[in-house]
């Protein structure tokens, strides 16, 4: 169905179902960092937090995306009901964005604020719109999922056998990728002893909020990956865990417990799912400014790392990451646009490889057909 032909269809659903007209039936752009009140509040929105505008003039040509992320869950990676971060980006004018904001509210009872995607795939309509919607972001979208479990098997190998950098758990450390992959896929087959493990890994890195005068963090995580290795039989995977140590896990949770801001945020995947998209936006060779919903874990000092670490990986020019802007997804229609592609990516049902979705996701990576959550575009 064509743009036109589905406008209509949704005229004809809305003519069925008056909406009161509203002048806010869609958040007006403002310039990033205004804020208004909440509808029906006279009161001024908290300034939003942290973030890294870009410390010089941008030259040359800079594409400007819009993120967003829907299946956060803290530290709780374990989470049965949110198993998948998608991180989802557009590259979209304001204009662009509010004209297909517009299109999809048209025949839907929506918020005067903002489209979520809770409200949208109710809709006994929003099978065809969820269509058209990722058929006008193709070419003009990306979505990266980040399986959970497969993120603490790359901690698992980035930060406790190697050196801890802001490269782990992307493409610029996929040397280290084969042995992740390998120890998820053998810790599933596993059964419940896998699962264990993982609670022993989440507690030994979440170093927040705990007494550490009786820490036996560490050596219950050991005592976890003995349980779990007596039912590993693949080869990759069963040195990945006969090569722990407990002096050097030790030493790395000492320096988490110090507060060594060189080793990422252990338990955070949305930073590497922020490099994946960066990295893939930039492939052309444009860098990227970054214009992302509100994220407590984006702060100044951890983007800088990142932005150091992107650049690592092309020492040829400046990082590909120019900076980073906070807005409010109320207020920037691209904003919305990728809030909503992040929770129809995240709540679609199905392989995200056998849908209208699989356009939008980057090539698999090489270890793609045994970790079908693990994917580049992830």
């Amino acid at each position: 169905m064509d743009r036109e032909t589905f406008r209509e269809a949704l005229d004809a659903a809305d003519r069925a179902a008056p909406v009161p007209a509203s002048p806010n039936r869609l958040a007006p752009a403002r310039p990033v960092g205004e804020h208004v009140g909440m509808a029906g509040s006279t009161g001024a929105r908290l300034p939003l937090q942290g973030g890294l505008p870009p410390g010089e003039a941008l030259t040359g040509t800079v594409r400007e995306i819009a993120c967003d992320e829907s299946g956060f869950s803290g530290t709780n990676l374990l989470d049965p009901a949110t198993p998948v971060i998608v991180h989802a980006s557009v590259d979209l004018g304001r204009d662009e964005a509010a004209e297909l904001i517009r299109t999809l509210r048209s025949g839907f009872r929506f918020s005067p604020d903002e489209v979520k995607s809770r409200q949208f795939l109710r809709r006994r309509e929003a099978a065809e719109a969820v269509q058209w919607f990722l058929a006008a972001l193709r070419g003009r979208a990306h979505v990266h999922l980040v399986d959970k479990e497969f993120f603490l098997a790359t901690r698992v190998v980035d930060l406790l056998l190697a050196e801890p950098s802001y490269a782990a758990g992307t493409r610029l450390a996929g040397d280290r990728r084969p042995a992740a992959a390998a120890l998820h896929r053998a810790g599933r087959a596993a059964g419940p002893d896998w699962a264990a493990f993982l609670a022993a890994v989440v507690e030994m890195l979440r170093t927040k909020r705990r007494d550490r005068a009786d820490d036996r963090s560490v050596e219950r995580f050991f005592a976890a990956r003995d349980v779990l290795r007596r039912h590993v039989d693949d080869t990759r995977a069963g040195a990945v865990l006969d090569v722990l140590d407990p002096a050097r896990v030790a030493a790395v949770q000492a320096r988490l417990y110090a507060g060594d801001r060189t080793i990422p945020p252990p338990l955070e995947p949305l930073l590497p799912a922020l490099a994946e998209t960066v990295l893939h936006w930039s492939a052309d060779r444009r860098r990227v400014l970054v214009i992302h919903d509100e994220q407590s874990a984006l702060t100044e000092d951890r983007l800088r790392r990142l932005q150091a670490a992107l650049a690592a990986g092309d020492p040829v020019g400046p990082s590909p990451l120019a900076g980073l802007v906070m807005a409010d997804s109320r207020d920037d229609p691209r904003v919305q646009a990728a809030d909503l592609l992040a929770g129809v990516a995240r709540r679609m049902p199905g392989a995200p490889g056998d849908g209208p979705l699989r356009p939008l996701l980057s090539p698999p990576a090489p270890n793609a057909a045994a970790e079908p959550a693990e994917q580049e575009a992830t």
